[in-house]
């Protein structure tokens, strides 16, 4: 399981997973992500208060949850395929994910407002087939989505332009308040010369 950052929304589903996992007798489930995000986990959701700390249950041989932590920059293979985390700004510690099988990659950020070091790694990664974006509140929420590290339609386009060469590139979107789903549709409606999809639940798409 790879966990883009801490905030619940991102991370309440591990706790019935380990919880079914560890009644199940089945592997340990294995979280990967961040140093700082892994820490976060240890100390305030897997801390035998909110939540019994699984890494210690059933013992310490035979674990049911197990962190892998990476640092940004760096590479790690998970399931056959190779993770890269890259930072991205949010309000606490938050990574993109660049996920390769050795022919083609996907990137893929959780939660961001505007930043900087994914757009360089984007336009290093050669074989790159699409981007997976939040974008969460309308123009008119400017205010909320800068002080909660989101994206705004207006403010996705901006840093779209940072693709450079590959501003062809189709960008997945997701994470649009339900509260606000049409109003952001008709303003990412009037991004234009960008290949954007709002993705749907049961959506699948071929790299």
């Amino acid at each position: 399981m790879v966990v883009s950052h801490a905030h619940i929304d991102h991370v309440r589903d591990l706790a019935m997973l380990a919880d079914t996992r560890t009644q199940q007798g089945g592997d340990p489930l294995t979280i990967v992500s961040t140093p700082g995000t892994i820490d976060i986990l240890k100390k305030h959701f897997f801390n035998d208060r909110l939540w019994p700390d699984f890494s210690r249950i059933p013992d310490q041989k035979s674990r049911t949850v197990i962190f892998k932590k990476v640092a940004p920059g760096h590479t790690i293979e998970v399931g056959g395929y190779e993770l890269r985390p890259v930072p991205v700004d949010h309000t606490v510690e938050a990574a993109a994910f660049l996920v390769s099988d050795g022919k083609v990659s996907l990137a893929y950020s959780g939660d961001t407002g505007p930043t900087d070091a994914l757009w360089p790694a984007l336009q290093d990664q050669e074989d790159l087939a699409a981007l997976i974006m939040e974008v969460a509140f309308p123009n008119g929420q400017s205010k909320v989505a800068r002080l909660s590290g989101h994206h705004t339609p207006g403010t996705l386009e901006k840093e779209l332009r940072k693709l450079g060469s590959k501003r062809d590139l189709p960008v997945l979107l997701f994470h649009i308040k339900p509260v606000f789903q049409r109003e952001v549709e008709k303003e990412l409606a009037r991004i234009k010369a960008r290949n954007t999809t709002i993705l749907q639940l049961g959506d699948q798409f071929l790299l």
